[in-house]
């Protein structure tokens, strides 16, 4: 079990990651949908933020965070248990949506260091 003063600063680290890729992706003209959107229940997936871009297409972000580019990186961390986690829970999320749901994509913003990689499509619920 980590000590509280570590499991805060991890998830203040995140937090601020995610106000970070937040404010990079409104700055390309996207607007925020959702933040930390989760399924109900154990075992579900979460989604770090819903986007929409100008179009209607509604981006699903996972932001990563790393201290450095090594062992692949920030983006190359989101994997296989991680991406069906995180399809999970876009779908779920576009259940609760009324009519036929709008375009869709999956995008993650790595950072190592200072530095923002934003992979747009990074991988598909395919």
């Amino acid at each position: 079990m980590q000590p509280l003063s570590r499991k805060t600063s991890t998830k203040q680290d995140g937090d601020a990651a995610e106000g970070r890729a937040l404010a990079h992706l409104q700055g390309h003209g996207l607007r925020l949908v959702a933040r930390n959107y989760r399924t109900p229940g154990r075992g579900g997936g979460e989604i770090d933020l819903v986007m929409r871009e100008p179009d209607g297409t509604l981006v699903f972000v996972e932001v990563r965070k790393r201290a450095s580019a090594a062992y692949g990186g920030a983006a190359g961390s989101v994997l296989g248990v991680k991406q069906r986690r995180i399809i999970f829970a876009a779908r779920h999320f576009l259940m609760r949506l009324a009519g036929d749901p709008p375009p869709c994509r999956f995008d993650i913003v790595g950072m190592e260091g200072e530095r923002i990689q934003w992979l747009r499509a990074a991988f598909d619920a395919g």
